[in-house]
């Protein structure tokens, strides 16, 4: 079997991964423990994202004539993709939060709902809060109003009631 045949499956698999994504960050792992590296794994599991390590000319073909062809140009020494097909953000949270324990994981770049962003840009999506927080708040917003008419109103009665 030649070489090409055995490494379009691998490029097959990225294309179809990336293909539907709402993001992909390529992230750079070197010095990472397997302690740390599995610890990290998990997490991105549970998040529901797709953390795979590819071979930089694996990522190169699969990112041909795809939002992702930007990432190319960081495609240099140990790489890896996380790829999250329902939360933009995800990624980007999950490994910009593990950084901090572990400095030698970085994200180089990231593609966000087909928009490229370097590593300042991925570094400013991973403070956004998850969609489910962002709900959250937007639900205690429109709660405080009522809650605190519904406060006041049981003052002015009890006060009444007390007369």
């Amino acid at each position: 079997m030649a070489k090409v045949e055995l490494k379009k499956p691998i490029v097959e698999e990225i294309s179809e991964n990336i293909k539907d994504a709402e993001s992909v960050v390529l992230v750079h792992y070197s010095g990472i423990t397997v302690e740390a590296d599995t610890q990290l794994r998990k997490e991105l599991r549970e998040a529901g994202i797709i953390y795979k390590v590819y071979k930089n000319t694996m990522m190169n073909f699969a990112f041909k004539d795809t939002p992702c062809e930007a990432l190319a140009q960081h495609l240099e020494g140990p790489n890896a993709l996380a790829i999250s097909k329902t939360d933009a953000t995800a990624a980007a949270r999950i490994i910009s939060g593990y950084a901090k324990k572990a400095p030698t994981v970085k994200m180089l770049a990231g593609v966000v709902e087909g928009t490229y962003y370097d590593e300042n840009g991925v570094a400013a999506l991973a403070t956004i809060p998850s969609r489910d927080e962002l709900l959250g708040k937007l639900l205690g917003s429109i709660q405080s109003p009522v809650t605190n008419l519904a406060r006041v109103l049981n003052q002015i009665a009890e006060a009444k009631a007390a007369e």
